[in-house]
């Protein structure tokens, strides 16, 4: 029985972002041939391992089915090498709820090239992902002059187009901007920032 044990996945853990998710793990290398990997799941509803969509696959990740992807379930994962009538021992994720462990991605900006003036900016953003109901995505607004000043503005809103205004005419500002999603019972996740884009105002 013992030499039919194969060592067990390493570095078994859940990767998410922006609600997306997927089990990786480190492969398993032994002599015989290519060794395959089995997935399941079970959720904090049922305390019962169901297969996945990942049974005796050759690579190292499984991305979640549709199903999985509700973002306050409670799921955990485990996973298990496989080499003809070989195993190794399952290795249990850690339990993973996307709404408190996913990673959020930046937003897209832009500025309103016709409804910018001398002293304002139009900024439209794009959010990370489609939101549902009961979430509340805010959006943490940083902007500076491009020069040597350093001194940065902070702006928060929830509107996906806002104006900045009393800005200098005929000047170049950059922009950053973070996404904060907060949902029902007040937990919070802080995205990652934009990448900083600069607009300029236009001479009245």
């Amino acid at each position: 029985e013992s030499s039919l044990r194969l060592p067990v996945p390493q570095n078994v853990r859940v990767y998410s972002y922006n609600f997306r998710s997927s089990l990786r793990w480190s492969p398993v290398k032994v002599d015989g041939g290519p060794v395959l990997y089995t997935v399941h799941f079970k959720t904090g509803a049922f305390n019962q391992w169901d297969e996945m969509n990942c049974t005796r696959i050759g690579r190292t990740e499984c991305d979640f089915p549709q199903l999985l992807n509700e973002p306050r379930w409670t799921v955990t994962l485990r996973v298990r090498a496989e080499l003809g009538p070989a195993v190794s021992d399952w290795v249990e994720s850690e339990p993973f709820v996307a709404e408190r462990n996913t990673t959020i991605g930046p937003p897209r900006v832009s500025s309103v090239p016709e409804a910018r003036s001398s002293d304002s900016l139009l900024i439209s953003v794009t959010p990370p992902f489609a939101s549902r109901r009961g979430d509340t995505l805010l959006y943490h607004v940083f902007y500076w002059e491009n020069s040597t000043s350093t001194t940065k503005n902070e702006m928060s809103t929830s509107n996906t187009l806002f104006k900045i205004t009393d800005l200098k005419e005929s000047t170049l500002y950059c922009f950053k901007v973070q996404v904060e999603f907060m949902t029902p019972p007040g937990f919070e996740i802080l995205g990652l920032p934009s990448t900083p884009q600069c607009y300029s105002t236009t001479v009245s």
